[in-house]
């Protein structure tokens, strides 16, 4: 990641079909994965089966860049595929690492997507290498192809390959497996991430990170996958397995509440978009301040904003500008360079808020590099006073489940107060949601969420060795 950029990168999103008769199944998963692009940008890939045999394309890239209408073409027809995008967290960003991973074996073939981050990738590779296993990459998206297909030598069925490598995988996985003849999906012990599945009117399975994506291929949302369930898609239909469920506390991450989800989704039946309004709302509760407009930081801070206009009666604008069109190979290779880039990718609208006490209304501060430089650009177009307000609590603790926080060392919030980050990003007045509202963001009461980055409250084991390049040696 580069050094001046500050948001927050979750690791992906994945996306399958089972679909009741042969077509270009590809073409659906290319929707799906566009519908979750927000989830990450440095790769993607989709396999297809026909027959057992599988098809896959996958490169660094958007998924527009990557996949061609000739691409697409390539892949063929077929009743099964899975697709994935990617931002890692373990392992580097070459090509190698893109996902699907797909292992053939006498076993059968496996093509496997995954969402999350083991927290015993290094023993369990260690223990898979000591076996003779030889590693094609660095993500542990490999490892827990190899685990699988391990157990799949000491077992009858798939159902229990599963069954037996979920008690050997720690850490945040939901993922969605193609076998020959079936695709399973699968949520870890906490239920860290978010997976759910639909169907269409054709009668296809569609399994998917978020419902947006299951919307953008016009499946209708059935549930959620609950903490440790495995849930099986062949010729019989849908099958639930639910041995693991209950075996660990639950931990649904809450920052798919706060920034990774996109609004448009629902995660057991609640609104994302539902959760940031009330994040803003309780901002406004708790730091009044006098100003004439509310604007939010596009597109992150758009629905705090509305809910804290809301509970205060301040105005809600639109005050600032997101260019939608640069990509990843957007290159800023000098200082002068970046701080025009920021100007590029972020613009103020000067009619809107010249001469006006503006409250600005983000998801997060990391860093502060970000939300320093819109704060100087508002007052550059003539913002009177900039009232922050993050609908986040401070970031204080690594995140060890699927999100690039592995120190405190970058962390702006352990190295200085509330007040100093305040005067370090040139704001009037700086507010950070409670953590107290944290278990009210999602409007219910029947779940328990995972708090670690913000709390230190871990539901695992912490591991030993965090780092994202950990395995980069060894390959």
């Amino acid at each position: 990641m580069d050094s001046c950029e500050t948001h927050i990168h979750e690791e992906c999103g994945v996306f399958g079909i089972y679909a009741a008769n042969p077509f270009h199944v590809g073409d659906t998963v290319y929707y799906g994965l566009y519908a979750l692009q927000h989830r990450g940008q440095e790769s993607c890939g989709i396999t297809v089966s026909n027959n057992g045999r599988f098809t896959t394309h996958k490169d660094l890239g958007l998924v527009s860049e990557v996949f061609t209408p000739e691409r697409l073409a390539s892949l063929g027809e077929g009743t099964m595929a899975v697709g994935h995008v990617r931002y890692g967290t373990t392992g580097n960003s070459g090509r190698e690492n893109a996902q699907p991973i797909v292992v053939s074996h006498f076993t059968g073939n496996l093509a496997t997507v995954h969402n999350g981050n083991l927290t015993n990738a290094a023993e369990l590779r260690r223990e898979l290498e000591g076996r003779g296993s030889i590693f094609h990459t660095t993500s542990d998206t490999e490892i827990i192809s190899y685990v699988l297909t391990q157990e799949r030598l000491e077992t009858y069925t798939a159902e229990d390959a599963v069954l037996r490598a979920m008690n050997r995988l720690r850490g945040a996985y939901s993922l969605i497996l193609m076998l020959e003849d079936k695709l399973i999906a699968v949520k870890d012990k906490n239920g860290f991430r978010p997976l759910c599945y639909g169907r269409n009117r054709h009668g296809d399975y569609i399994i998917a990170s978020e419902s947006c994506a299951l919307s953008s291929v016009s499946a209708e949302l059935i549930r959620e996958l609950e903490p440790g369930e495995v849930v099986v898609f062949d010729r019989d239909g849908v099958h639930s397995i639910k041995d693991n469920c209950g075996k660990a506390p639950e931990a649904m991450c809450i920052f798919e509440y706060i920034y990774f989800s996109r609004p448009d989704s629902l995660i057991y039946g609640n609104s994302i978009h539902h959760a940031r309004l009330r994040a803003g709302r309780f901002l406004a509760k708790d730091y009044p301040v006098d100003a004439d407009i509310v604007i939010g930081v596009p597109d992150s801070g758009t629905d705090g904003a509305i809910g804290y206009s809301q509970e205060s009666g301040i105005p809600y604008d639109i005050g600032l500008i997101k260019n939608k069109y640069i990509g990843r190979t957007f290159i800023s290779p000098g200082q002068k360079s970046r701080e025009t880039g920021v100007r590029i990718k972020l613009n103020a609208v000067r009619e809107t808020v010249e001469g006006k006490r503006v409250v600005l209304v983000d998801d997060s501060i990391v860093r502060s590099t970000t939300i320093a430089r819109t704060v100087a650009i508002l007052r550059e177009a003539g913002a009177t006073q900039v009232h922050v307000r993050i609908t986040a609590p401070p970031f204080l603790n690594p995140c060890y489940y699927g999100v690039d926080i592995d120190s405190r060392e970058n962390l702006i919030a352990c190295k200085y107060s509330v007040p100093e980050i305040c005067n370090l990003i040139g704001a009037d007045t700086l507010g950070y949601l409670g953590i107290e509202h944290l278990p009210e963001l999602p409007g219910d009461s029947g779940r328990t969420y995972c708090t670690a980055c913000f709390t230190g409250d871990y539901k695992t084991r912490i591991p030993e060795e965090t780092k994202r390049d950990m395995f980069e040696e060894s390959v």
